[in-house]
């Protein structure tokens, strides 16, 4: 009876898991629990999130090192290795941003243009009612001086620029009663033409001033995304949404190497996938 009772310990214990194992699986999660933390805090975005979590693929098998993070990855991302998501301070898109303030100085000052964040990145909004002309889509001289500036600014950077184009919903009845447009412009059918002309010509003249085509988006969004519900119905509201919106998209970085297209995201910005989320 005993003899048998031997027997049953010793095959527990030829079951049991080795001890090391324990204290490595707290640790992989003690690392996981930090992650999710830094995530909570911080403003990293989901494919940042995807290149931390793929170092944890066959985490209890061998490595091969094809998944490290590795410090050019992250400078591709706009990051560093010191500036990971819980980071706010120094991080490249509080850089960018303070570059873009300095250089809209005197029209932020002067309320001609407005700058903003958001999940897609920095976002400058051209406003000043002597920047479109009502029923036009044609650049003003002043506007064209605010234009060239994002042009240098997206050059700097080395950012995709995504152009929207808008326009104020008085304009509807100086489009649709109108036929005589001169030689300089045509007649256009709604707002939506008319904002994604807009938008048009803007990229345009980005171009011509050193922007890469391949770098610009442009799209018009009509009479439908006011800015903003400030004094509706006034003159001031009206101007402020014959606008183009200049966003520079912070997490699409222009930087390729020598085998990757032009075209498309750069295929090292997460492990072995372009998978990226649509705006």
């Amino acid at each position: 009876m005993a003899s048998s009772k031997g027997v049953q310990l010793k095959k527990r214990k030829k079951a049991s898991s080795p001890f090391w194992l324990i204290t490595y699986s707290d640790i992989v999660t003690l690392l996981l629990c930090l992650f999710i933390m830094l995530y909570t805090i911080g403003e990293a975005t989901p494919q940042e999130v995807q290149l931390i979590l793929s170092n944890f693929d066959n985490s209890l098998g061998i490595f091969d090192g094809s998944k490290s993070i590795a410090k050019g990855r992250l400078d591709e991302m706009g990051m560093s290795l010191e500036g990971l998501p819980a980071h706010k301070q120094g991080s490249a898109k509080s850089e960018a941003s303070k570059e873009v303030r300095t250089v809209y100085e005197t029209e932020l000052k002067e309320k001609k243009v407005l700058v903003q964040e958001d999940e897609r990145g920095i976002i400058i909004s051209l406003v000043s009612a002597d920047y479109f002309n009502a029923g036009s889509a044609l650049l003003t001289p002043a506007i064209e001086i605010a234009i060239v500036k994002a042009a240098q600014l997206a050059k700097n950077l080395k950012r995709f620029v995504r152009i929207e184009g808008h326009s104020s919903t008085d304009e509807e009845a100086i489009i649709y009663g109108s036929s005589d447009r001169g030689q300089e412009e045509r007649l256009y059918k709604n707002t939506w033409d008319i904002s994604a002309s807009r938008a048009v010509n803007t990229a345009s003249l980005m171009a011509g001033n050193g922007v890469s085509p391949a770098w610009l988006q442009a799209v018009g969004f009509g009479s439908y995304r006011p800015l903003a519900l400030i004094s509706p119905g006034t003159p001031e509201a009206a101007a402020h949404n014959r606008r183009v919106d200049i966003v520079l998209l912070s997490y699409k970085s222009t930087n390729r190497s020598a085998s990757e297209s032009n075209y498309r995201l750069p295929s090292s910005r997460i492990p072995s996938t372009e998978e990226i989320l649509e705006d």
